[in-house]
This record gives C-alpha cells, structure tokens and sequence, in this order.
C-alpha cells in the first residue's frame, strides 16, 4: 500500500475541501441541528460536482470515496454522502437519488438520516435490501448526536427487494468502512478546534498547550486516530474485506471514545457547551461508537471473520 496520495487523489481533496468551505463547516451544522434539519442544498451540490460518484468514475475508486468522505465529516458536513458514496456503489453498482439511511432489521432506535431519505439499505443478516421510497417515511427523531436522525418503522425493516445471497456481509463491511471514516474526519476536527482553544487558553503564566502533560495526552489521540485512518484507508483500497472493514471500525471507533473525553477534558466546562465548536463533532462521535452494535459488535466481527476463515 502507498502510503502518498497520487496527483489525482490530492486534486480531489483539494475540490471537495473547496466546496465544503463554501457550503459547510460548525455553524451551518449547528443552524441546521436545531431542528435537525438535512442539508439538501449541499447534498446536491456534492452530487452535482460528481463526489457521490467517485466509486463508479472510470478512473475512480472507493479509496478517493473514502478519502471524499473523510472530508464531509471532518467539515461537519449534515449529509448522508458516505451511504451514497461509498455504500450505495458497492451494493448496487449505480448511484441513487436522494439521501439514504442504513438500517439494522432486528434494531428499533433511531437511525441517521432516515427521516430525510428516499432509499433504505436494511441488512437482514445473509441478504440486504433495497427499500425506495419517499422523503418522511421514518418519522423524524430529535436527539443531541449532530445527525438527523428518524425512526423507520417495523414495516419498513421488513420490506424490500433482496440483493442477493452475501449482500447482507457486503453492505456490513463497506458500512464499518464508512463509519471509520466518518470518525476520522470527526476526531480530527475535534483534536484541531481543541489544540487551537489550548493554544489561546492561558493558565500560571502560560497556554496550556505549553505543558508537557497536555502535549503528550492529544500526541497519543494523534497517533491512535492516525491508525485509525491508515486501517480504513487500506480496508476501502482492498474492496472491503470483512475482516479489515470490522478491524478498522473497531479500532476506529474505540479511538472516538479516548478522543471525546481527552477533548472534552482539556477543554474544560466551555467544551460542554453549545457556545463551543467542539460539540459539533465530539456528539457525533458517540453517535457513531453505538452504530451497527457499538465497539463491541465490531470487535465480535473480527474475531468471528478470522475463525470462520481458518475453520
């Protein structure tokens, strides 16, 4: 695995950060969370300047959906753009209209997005399905995670057209890929807006970004979300591979943890407050680390990805 982006990967970062700049970051997602509203203009506009379609793009992979992905969370971007993405493709081969929402059969909570989407991919276990309809049909949820959020009805988990014997693993393992993703994106913007507050923040004399103590606490976030991003990075570049898709979430996810409460510590009480940006993404990320099953689920899947293969 090349561990430096090519010309064509740092060009798409470079586009999808532009857009991001003009049309996302904390105080739309904020505007926005209010009401947990979805952020249809910027949907459109990703989909438009042809970012849900970098998977399916001669030429595309889903390393650069990956990357695009990592992106959107790291702006606070309020769309469901990994679904469409990364996802959508994987399991279908084409793109769909309009946002769409991943659901647990078996799960009665809320989900992200799904009060806005047009599309469900439910996974019922060996198979997955395909479940089109209109904007509303899960009742709208208001919650403090920073995504909005709906509650799918039971009727709807058990509705759908199947995918085909095996789609249920594929859609597991291409939705861990994404939610590492998202948490990257997400640690990495709540480490940055933390060190930038410990810089300004003057304690004894001092930033409290000059103590040894403070340094090596967000050095160790650091590496840890690092790792975290390289294991995604491979699992997207190798198609998903059960075992590195669960691996990366795993990881991923159990890094979210240590980096909202290391954030939310040297932080301080500002932190706690909707006053401060650092909301924006750390609730994300407790959101985030109870998907599909939690930390634990994806660690369950690692274990049972590995002994099934050498049975």
């Amino acid at each position: 695995m090349d561990f430096e982006l090519d010309q064509q990967q740092q060009a798409i970062i470079g586009a999808v950060s532009s857009l991001l700049e003009r049309g996302a970051g904390p105080k739309r997602a904020i505007d926005l969370g209010r009401h947990g509203e979805y952020d249809t203009k910027l949907h459109e506009e990703l989909a438009r300047s042809g970012f849900t379609d970098l998977a399916l793009a001669e030429g595309g992979s889903a390393l650069e959906a990956l990357l695009a992905t990592e992106a959107v969370s790291r702006s606070a971007g309020q769309v469901a753009f990994g679904q469409a993405a990364l996802v959508v493709p994987a399991l279908l081969g084409r793109s769909l209209t309009g946002p769409t929402a991943l659901v647990l059969a078996g799960d009665k909570g809320p989900v992200r997005f799904a009060a806005e989407a047009t599309s469900f991919l439910i996974d019922g276990g060996e198979e997955a399905r395909l479940v089109e309809c209109k904007a509303g049909s899960a009742p709208k949820t208001l919650s403090n995670f920073g995504y909005p959020m709906g509650t799918p009805s039971e009727e709807l988990r058990r509705d759908g057209q199947g995918l085909g014997p095996g789609s249920g693993e594929k859609l597991r393992a291409w939705w861990r890929v994404m939610l590492a993703a998202e948490a990257v994106g997400a640690m990495s913007a709540a480490m940055e807006v933390t060190t930038e507050y410990l810089k300004n923040r003057r304690q004894f004399g001092r930033t409290i970004a000059s103590f040894q103590a403070v340094q090596h606490r967000l050095a160790e976030c650091k590496v840890l979300s690092e790792g975290a991003r390289w294991l995604a990075y491979e699992a997207a570049a190798l198609g998903a591979p059960p075992e590195r898709a669960a691996l990366a979430a795993a990881h991923a996810l159990s890094t979210a943890g240590r980096v909202f409460v290391e954030t939310h510590q040297l932080s301080g009480a500002i932190g706690f407050t909707h006053e401060h940006d650092l909301h924006v993404w750390s609730m994300r990320l407790q959101a985030l680390r109870i998907e599909m099953g939690g930390t634990a689920g994806h660690r369950r899947a690692v274990s049972l990805t590995r002994w099934m293969a050498e049975a």
